[in-house]
């Protein structure tokens, strides 16, 4: 066995995933960045403000990007691994297969990647709420967040909204897919989804029934506390 084999972890892996490739970096224990690579993947346009993403041509792109930045590097050195991403929303079946949210009905479209922009009318409903939630993500709603993407999922494409059985946002999705595990990250949910994390229960059900989504928490198992990483 090799001596590189016998030490103990010195390496941290850093992916970042964007509008166009994943990167990944690899790092020494001094923060250091001692190895990097990138891989592209497609943005799918079928309509006007319509911009969405396959997440297993994103998952692909991060395991070659993973796989290249690692090269020659035993899997015990690396102590860990962390995701960072758009705020772009995964949406699966309850078997976690890749569930539509495109207009053309394709699953392998089954992301509404940050940059789509169908949701403004939805995004301006709920701005008008005025709701307290509001009040920490500065007081208006963006279509980039995922609230306004899912209602505008279910009234738009109904048929696939009924599949959806997983909506995480694309950070989450990624370590699902790495680890196994559903998990949400109290990041995620409090900055894009308007859970408010310092109060229980994080959900406010008033305002999730006032904008017409109040099958929210229990259609996709959404956790009523998430303190850094909750299993759903």
């Amino acid at each position: 066995m090799s001596p590189n084999r016998l030490s103990p972890p010195r390496y941290a892996l850093g992916i970042d995933v964007g509008s166009t490739s994943a990167r990944a970096g690899l790092f020494d224990a001094e923060g250091r960045m001692v190895a990097q690579a990138a891989e592209p993947f497609r943005i799918g346009r079928p309509a006007r403000h319509h911009a969405e993403h396959d997440s297993e041509d994103i998952w692909r792109s991060v395991c070659k990007a993973v796989r290249r930045a690692t090269a020659g590097i035993a899997p015990e050195s690396v102590a860990g691994l962390a995701f960072d991403a758009t705020c772009s929303l995964v949406l699966l079946d309850e078997a976690g297969r890749q569930a539509s949210v495109s207009s053309t009905g394709e699953d392998r479209w089954n992301v509404v990647m940050w940059a789509d922009h169908r949701a403004e009318a939805e995004a301006l409903e709920i701005t008008a709420t005025r709701h307290r939630v509001l009040d920490y993500v500065g007081g208006v709603m963006s279509p980039e967040m995922q609230l306004p993407k899912l209602l505008w999922l279910k009234r738009h494409l109904p048929a696939a909204w009924a599949r959806h059985g997983m909506a995480l946002d694309l950070a989450d999705f990624l370590a699902w897919r790495a680890s196994g595990q559903p998990v949400v990250s109290a990041c995620t949910v409090t900055c894009k989804w308007t859970f408010l994390n310092h109060e229980t229960p994080g959900w406010q059900q008033d305002f999730l029934g006032g904008i017409g989504l109040s099958e929210l928490v229990a259609k996709f198992g959404l956790p009523q506390q998430a303190p850094g990483k909750q299993p759903l």
